[in-house]
């Protein structure tokens, strides 16, 4: 996994930039504890630091940076490359190999094809920081789906990259200032999303793509490589032809041939099992093709709406894992919390944040990798809003905007702990695939947005968690992905249409951060085999009828699962991988969150307006209303706001 860092400043100031490097390095030893080094040339100005977790070719041959055999180009890479392999032996033994790690292979590859056909023959998840002697130029690459993070800013001359901000922040340039605009895209998302950072002069690399620096104090040029809407159009456009036997059969050794790519490694690898679809999935074949029983881990809460461990236990228990499940209290999980800000850098407030660190934390004790399954909601149809959406879609647009508004206003009229009363009380009536563990909740967000437009507005109010922002920070968002016209894509269906959004923003600014920051923070390395781009083109693919039959997703991967797992073991409403923010900001986070967002204290800070914040803190503290998703978005970024 590893992390990478760097920086490139006027050659006067060059004296100090092996210290610079080293002081960058040190604020990410978490992300590679194996080993770390520095390359400078002081001409130039520049300098690449990095540290490793040596996963591939654990010698020092994989050390870096790593340069190149012709000396041109100067590489530190954070990732894997599954396909390595395959392309050395395109590569052919005319190339001195020193070592057998990927990172050679990459460099061998750019200096053969060059560096954008090289990249799009590389099937991983990576971050790139390569240094090109002759051109004088620096390129700063990502993974197609942003599995791995990079940053860079220009600060009083000096370009600053790296792959988490601490990185940065530990250059004596550094100066950080808060991006209003971005702040208020924060309290929208309840994440910053790309290319936007929290701070002023600092820009996250879209996945992607490719940014050039030629000049360190002159704007990058951007290529794209790779287009997340180009595959899902051409996916739509050429759908699979077969029955659902040869679909189900194309699926299964597609998954067999890339999850068993993910699976080497030169250290102990395990996988996370929730015992849901994805994940169950991803370790039936792992384990099918494993001679040893394979790792795997889960935790489990007291909480019954939240505990996924017996039904985890019960599939590694049919599959013949070894596996590992730790109970953890709400005081195991609560005690994370301060440690959050300091974790993800930006503010974030995903609270599956806490569990996904808690797992990462109880595999890392056995194994140095671990696969997961990010990515199989997005791809293989699982969300419940798809559904819900579509169908709810379908009825919206039959009726005038202005009816529709008044049907809003009126659910919106019961509170969510009165919908989730009513729900239970009518459970034994109400089909299974409409269960949920909070029903009440979803039923006001659906109300909020009766009044859409289009399926789109739909999906945004659906995603949305300030409604405006604007009024609480005082400052407008930018343009995003999901608002720019250009990225909008052509095909129809709202169960498409959503997954696309989804792969765009939600996955690579949400999801992909949640789990790459709470691994690396223990030093462990995360694969997710379903984000392999052979399975994403594979999924687009995937008509609709294979998609989602008789009101539940991921039919197609179900079906591969069966093969493996019998149904009864799987077959459950959709738990998700949470904790209760919502209780617990009624009882022992109380105080801490009142402290965070007190009045005097918004004031005296100045970013958010304290009314429409202490409005939804007091119905929230007296049942009328649950605003845990906005309240969860406020308090993390005050927490990272009080730990600058």
């Amino acid at each position: 996994m590893c992390g990478l860092t760097g920086c490139w400043v006027a050659p006067e100031r060059a004296g100090t930039l092996d210290r610079d490097a080293e002081c960058m390095c040190r604020a990410i030893l978490h992300r590679g504890p194996d080993d770390g080094g520095v390359w400078a040339d002081a001409d130039s100005g520049i300098a690449l630091g990095f540290r490793r977790l040596a996963i591939i070719d654990v010698s020092p041959a994989g050390h870096q940076p790593m340069a190149s055999e012709s000396g041109r180009y100067v590489v530190t890479f954070n990732g894997e490359i599954y396909n390595f392999a395959a392309i050395r032996a395109s590569l052919g033994d005319a190339v001195p190999w020193r070592g057998h790690s990927d990172t050679e292979v990459l460099l061998a590859a750019i200096e053969r094809w060059g560096i954008q056909s090289a990249i799009q023959r590389c099937s991983g998840m990576f971050a790139i920081a390569l240094w090109d002697r002759q051109e004088r130029a620096l390129h700063l690459i990502r993974d197609r789906l942003g599995e791995k993070p990079m940053y860079y800013g220009a600060f009083d001359g000096a370009l600053l990259f790296g792959s988490e901000l601490k990185a940065l922040r530990a250059h004596p340039s550094w100066r950080g200032k808060i991006d209003r605009a971005a702040l208020s895209l924060y309290l929208r998302h309840n994440y910053v999303p790309a290319p936007y950072c929290i701070y002023e002069n600092v820009r996250k690399v879209v996945p992607g793509t490719i940014v050039t620096f030629r000049d360190r104090t002159a704007a990058p040029e951007t290529t794209q490589y790779w287009s997340a809407l180009d595959v899902a159009e051409r996916g739509v456009r050429d759908p699979l032809r077969g029955d659902d036997a040869e679909s189900v059969a194309q699926l299964e050794s597609l998954m067999h041939r890339v999850i068993g790519d993910e699976m080497v490694a030169d250290v102990p690898l395990g996988a996370f099992l929730s015992g849901g679809v994805d994940s169950s999935a991803l370790v039936a074949v792992m384990q099918s093709d494993s001679t040893l029983p394979v790792k795997t881990f889960t935790i489990g809460f007291d909480e019954a709406a939240h505990n996924e461990a017996p039904h985890a236990e019960a599939v590694a228990k049919h599959l013949g894992t070894q596996h590992t499940e730790l109970y953890v209290t709400a005081r195991d999980a609560m005690d994370v919390i301060p440690r959050l800000p300091q974790i993800y850098d930006e503010p974030f407030a995903d609270s599956s944040q806490i569990p996904t660190f808690l797992v990462a934390q109880l595999a890392r004790q056995y194994v140095t990798v671990s696969l997961s399954g990010e990515g199989g909601d997005e791809f293989f149809a699982g969300y419940n809003r798809y559904f819900w959406g579509e169908r709810l879609w379908r009825r919206l647009e039959r009726v005038p905007r202005s009816a529709r508004s008044i049907v809003g206003r009126t659910l919106l009229g019961v509170s969510p702990a009165g919908w989730d009363s009513a729900f239970e009380a009518a459970s034994a009536v109400i089909p299974k695939r409409f269960h949920t563990a909070t029903p009440g909740g979803k039923v006001h967000k659906v109300a909020a947005f009766m009044s859409a437009d289009s399926s789109d507005e739909l999906y945004r109010g659906l995603m949305t968690h300030w409604r405006d922002p604007e009024a609480i920070t005082s400052a407008a968002e930018p343009e995003t992905v999901l608002t720019r016209a250009a990225d909008l894509p052509s095909f129809g269906g709202v169960v498409n249409r959503m997954r696309y959004f989804d792969m765009v923003s939600e996955l690579p600014d949400d999801i992909l951060v949640k789990v790459d920051r709470a691994t690396m923070a223990v030093s462990l390395e995360s694969r997710a085999p379903f984000l392999h781009p052979d399975i994403v083109e594979f999924a687009w693919r995937i008509p609709p009828s294979q998609q989602v039959r008789d009101g539940q997703g991921k039919w197609l991967l179900r079906q591969v699962l069966y093969k493996y797992v019998p149904r009864e073991l799987i077959e459950r409403p959709k738990m998700g991988f949470g904790v209760p923010i919502a209780s617990w900001l009624r009882g022992p986070l109380r105080e801490w969150a009142d402290a965070l967002i007190a009045d005097d204290r918004l004031r005296r800070e100045g970013y958010l307006a304290p009314e429409l914040i202490r409005k939804a803190w007091d119905d929230h503290q007296a049942g009328v209303t649950d605003n845990s998703h906005l309240l969860w978005g406020v308090l993390m970024f005050q927490a990272w706001l009080e730990a600058q």
